[in-house]
């Protein structure tokens, strides 16, 4: 997805909370204080997405419990730093960040620091021996110890 599926698939606030809800519950919301499936879409017109659970009776949205939570950004913008910060061939900075999303520094800086906090925490850890572009990297203990010599002390090569 680029940038602008961004803009054309999610124009709204709505739309985003609706996405985030299919995403998040499917069918079914689920509390996320309880776990309880008995819950009802609260009715007011101001607030856009909250839900009751009838077991705790606690109010809530798609955004408690997620890096969304209490956040004054509209998640459009959200969403498209997510877009910017999974693309980049290389860092972007919170100040280019800051630049592209029309926010503060430390905003961005908040932002960004969020998004790759998920990032990383569901990022997929590769062990043993990964083969990718025609190259081979061993990762360190993988070596076994009857196949070759140990490495030599200094600054030498083989």
């Amino acid at each position: 997805m680029d940038l602008v599926e961004v803009f054309s698939k999610f124009p709204t606030q709505a739309d985003c909370i609706a996405h985030l809800e299919d995403a998040r519950w499917g069918d079914k919301p689920i509390c996320p204080f309880c776990g309880s499936d008995r819950v009802a879409r609260k009715r007011e017109n101001q607030r856009v997405g909250r839900w009751n659970c009838h077991c705790c009776h606690n109010s809530y949205n798609v955004l408690t419990g997620t890096i969304f939570k209490g956040t004054k950004v509209p998640l459009q913008k959200w969403f498209l730093g997510i877009e910017i910060l999974l693309n980049a061939k290389k860092s972007v900075s919170s100040l280019q960040l800051a630049d592209v999303l029309d926010l503060t520094p430390p905003t961005a800086w908040r932002m960004g620091r969020q998004i790759r906090k998920v990032i990383a925490d569901n990022s997929v850890c590769l062990s043993g021996i990964v083969e990718a572009d025609e190259a081979s990297v061993t990762t360190a203990g993988t070596r076994k110890k009857d196949d070759e010599d140990p490495p030599r002390p200094g600054r030498g090569t083989r």
